[in-house]
Order: structure tokens, then C-alpha cells, then sequence
């Protein structure tokens, strides 16, 4: 009986060094490479490691250690994942190499032995992001003396992304969608144009963003010291300071050549 209880703890400490914790959940940018990392060590001489995807449970990779089998499924799904799988031969980990957003999904590998272990990875591949595009969605005949500018910010082939409207760092508005490839819209309408308004679409964990600048369709701020771009305002002070110094040149030569006259 004390056998036996020494030989279950000596199997349980064995399997928490050889299998340890796991991420099992998975999130990358299209055409980014993500690696299934099963945590064991080395492959024992009569292990048995299989890799399934989907609700399916398609087979991808099997290693067999008892008979030196490695075979790797890559031709599966339409050729789905041709040439995209890479195989850890040492640990049996796999890595989905420029993957799409198609790869989602759930990944299973089964790890048969003295014991079997279970899996299971839930792959989420995002799309990657558009650049909002902004566009006035005021009339063409509108006076320029409108009080209001209505702006309209767009962007396609989206899915399961937040777009909002930002005034510094406070949201003004925002839209979510969960669906797949759609083209999401969100008009604004302020008093007048600065630098501080911001259009964002965004992940969870990633974002891409648009800003307002002075070549949009609104009229500036009287008090917006942001609305021109740093470089004119330089330009625009240089030049007033070399005017500035000419006009002080000729008042002063004007003088010293009158002074000069009256003596003569």
C-alpha cells in the first residue's frame, strides 16, 4: 500500500515537471506566426502526440516515438495550412507560420503515454486594421460662416472592432460590431475645427488612428493655437523679425544721413 501511494506522488510530480502550465488562449495579427507551446520537455521513447482542428477534430500532425513516425497533414482543409505548419520535433510544439484570419479556431493535441493529457488552444487571427478615413458630410453650398461642421469617420472590411470619436482623451462617441467584413460609419458635428480631435479603430489589444488637422473642411478656432502647423508658424516668425529689423535699419539710416546733411 506505501508502494503504491509513493509511486502516484512520484507519476504527479513527474507530470507537473514534464507538462506545467499552458497558455491556452491565442491572439495574433494576420499573417503573424503563432506558436502552440505544450510545455514538455522531450518526447519520451513511447509517446504518442496527435494535433486536431476544429469542432471536426481534423488530424494535422501525428508523432509516433514507438515506431519513429512523424507525419505532418499539411494537404488537409483544401490545403488550408500547406506549408504553413512547423513541427518542434524535440517538444512537439507547432507553429501556424503566416497565418490568416481562417486559421481560427480550437487546436487540440492529445499526448499518450504511461498517461494521457489533453489540450486545447483557441486560436482567434484578427485582420489587420484599416486607417479610419475622415470626410466632411456638410453641403457643398453651406456659408463658410457656419456655426457647425459635420464630419463623417468610415472604415472597411472590419470586424469584431470598436470605432470612436476622441476629444483629447475623453470618448465622444463610440460603435461596436462583432460581425465579420463589414464597413462601419460614425458622423460628429462640432463648432469649429482643432488638432485635439481624434478617430480611432481599435482591438482589444491594437488600435489605429486618425486625427483632425487644419486641412479638413472646417473652419479653425479663433482661439486654436494648434491649427497651423509648426513649421508655417516658424516661417511666419522669421519673416516678421527679418521685416522687423529691415524697417529698424532704415529708420536708423534715415536719421544718420539727415544728421549728416544739417552738418554739412
Amino acid at each position: 500500500m506505501i508502494h503504491t501511494f509513493v509511486f502516484c506522488c512520484l507519476c504527479c510530480c513527474s507530470l507537473v515537471g514534464v507538462f506545467g502550465d499552458t497558455d491556452t488562449m491565442k491572439s495574433v495579427m494576420e499573417g503573424d506566426s503563432v506558436t502552440l507551446q505544450i510545455n514538455v520537455t522531450k518526447i519520451l521513447t513511447d509517446d504518442l502526440i496527435m494535433w486536431k482542428y476544429g469542432t471536426k477534430k481534423t488530424l494535422l500532425v501525428k508523432i509516433n516515438r514507438a515506431t519513429n513516425e512523424i507525419s505532418i497533414k499539411d494537404g488537409v482543409l483544401d490545403g488550408r495550412f500547406r506549408d504553413r505548419l512547423k513541427l518542434d520535433n524535440q517538444t512537439g510544439s507547432l507553429t501556424i507560420t503566416d497565418t490568416t484570419t481562417t486559421d481560427s479556431g480550437l487546436y487540440e493535441v492529445t499526448i499518450s503515454g504511461n498517461t494521457e493529457t489533453e489540450i486545447i488552444f483557441n486560436v482567434t487571427v484578427y485582420a489587420r486594421l484599416p486607417i479610419p478615413v475622415i470626410i466632411s458630410d456638410s453641403p457643398q453650398n453651406s456659408s463658410s460662416s457656419s456655426s457647425s461642421c459635420s464630419l463623417v469617420c468610415s472604415v472597411v472590411n472590419v470586424g469584431h472592432v470598436t470605432l470612436s470619436w476622441y476629444k483629447g482623451n475623453s470618448v465622444l462617441s463610440s460603435i461596436s460590431v462583432s460581425d465579420l467584413s463589414i464597413s462601419l460609419s460614425l458622423p460628429l458635428e462640432i463648432e469649429c475645427l482643432d488638432d485635439s480631435y481624434s478617430c480611432v479603430v481599435a482591438y482589444s489589444f491594437i488600435n489605429q488612428t486618425t486625427h483632425l488637422n487644419n486641412t479638413q473642411p472646417c473652419q479653425p478656432c479663433p482661439d486654436c493655437v494648434f491649427c497651423c502647423h509648426v513649421p508655417e508658424a516658424v516661417t511666419r516668425l522669421a519673416i516678421s523679425a527679418v521685416v522687423g529689423v529691415a524697417s529698424a535699419f532704415i529708420i536708423v539710416y534715415d536719421i544718420i544721413s539727415r544728421k549728416v546733411e544739417q552738418e554739412r
